[in-house]
């Protein structure tokens, strides 16, 4: 698996990430300030100990920023001295089973309780790049770049957007509201491409246009009214690299036109596909099929003390 790719990393949003720990601890622990009643009752709350972040698989780790806001939080939430966190890899980075990714030293109560959500969020996070970095891997020296879609988890998009970067490949749009795709449906709507494209352009000026193409001949006529984005969907490669050819023999002195590759697309067809001339593959499992990547947290030292002593 190849090295790190973090050029295009752009950090999580601190915003989104303090509201989304807050839900997925209410989800845990119930309504803040909530409880851990296994641990609050085994584990006495002056005691301090060592954890380590830990890979038990190979793959690309993201989301470890995760961690040290869940910890916060539940210290937070449990009155409890802060934990603190050294993050001993990079997201991005390619790590082994075994591998350290970090070490979190604090109350015991506040690391147990933080555990599974941590996890939960890191490990999730970590699948996407993995699967991600597979795919950037496959598209390496051909010129074409992988692409996310809005096929994402509810309530995780910003996460597995980042997860994404991680990996090494591209967002596409964050949602409906910054980018206009036009697709199918909104053709049959509209009455036709081009009454389509007229229309977004009327209403919303200052966005960026795509559609989709089914045909060649869809795609021409995309870029005959102005659209410099076009989607090619579910298209047999030889028809790809048709319409790859056509599209760009027909291209306006304004600009060249981007063109992405959509629909049914797999990892052993990557290079296939990428050497019709495409800019970009859209794989929407990227987001919705990605195994997580097996992540552990293990406490090394603390002695836990409950009501009774030592346990």
């Amino acid at each position: 698996m190849g090295g790190p790719r973090l050029a295009r990393v752009i950090p999580l949003d601190a915003a989104w990430l303090s509201r989304t720990v807050a839900v997925a601890l209410d989800e845990d622990l119930g309504p803040a300030p909530g409880r851990d009643v296994t641990t609050q009752a085994t584990v006495d709350a002056a005691a301090t100990g060592e954890a380590h972040l830990v890979a038990r698989e190979a793959g690309v780790v993201a989301g470890l920023p995760v961690v040290a806001e869940v910890l916060r939080q539940v210290a937070d939430r449990l009155g409890l001295p802060p934990a603190a966190v050294d993050q001993r890899v990079a997201d991005g980075s390619a790590v082994a089973p075994g591998d350290v990714l970090a070490v979190l030293t604090g109350p015991v109560q506040a690391l147990l309780v933080a555990e599974r959500t941590a996890l939960n969020l890191a490990s999730r996070a970590s699948g996407v790049a993995t699967h991600t970095r597979r795919w950037a891997d496959a598209l390496a020296g051909s010129g074409a770049q992988v692409l996310d879609t809005r096929k994402t988890t509810p309530g995780l998009r910003e996460l597995e957007k980042y997860a994404v970067r991680c990996g090494g490949g591209t967002n596409k749009r964050m949602g409906l509201y910054d980018v206009a795709m036009v697709k199918d449906n909104h053709v049959v709507a509209a009455g036709g491409v081009a009454a389509a494209v007229r229309a977004v352009r009327a209403r919303f000026p200052d966005v960026t246009i795509q559609v989709e193409a089914d045909t060649p001949e869809q795609a021409l006529e995309a870029v005959a009214v102005g659209a410099r984005f076009l989607l090619l969907d579910n298209m047999p490669t030889p028809v790809l690299a048709a319409t790859v050819a056509a599209v760009r023999a027909g291209e306006p002195e304004t600009g060249r036109v981007e063109l992405e590759a959509t629909g049914n697309l797999t990892l052993d067809r990557a290079a296939e596909v990428a050497a019709t001339g495409v800019d970009y593959l859209s794989v929407g499992a990227l987001t919705h099929s990605s195994p997580i990547l097996d992540l552990a947290l293990d406490l090394v030292s603390g002695l836990a003390e409950g009501p009774g002593g030592p346990r």
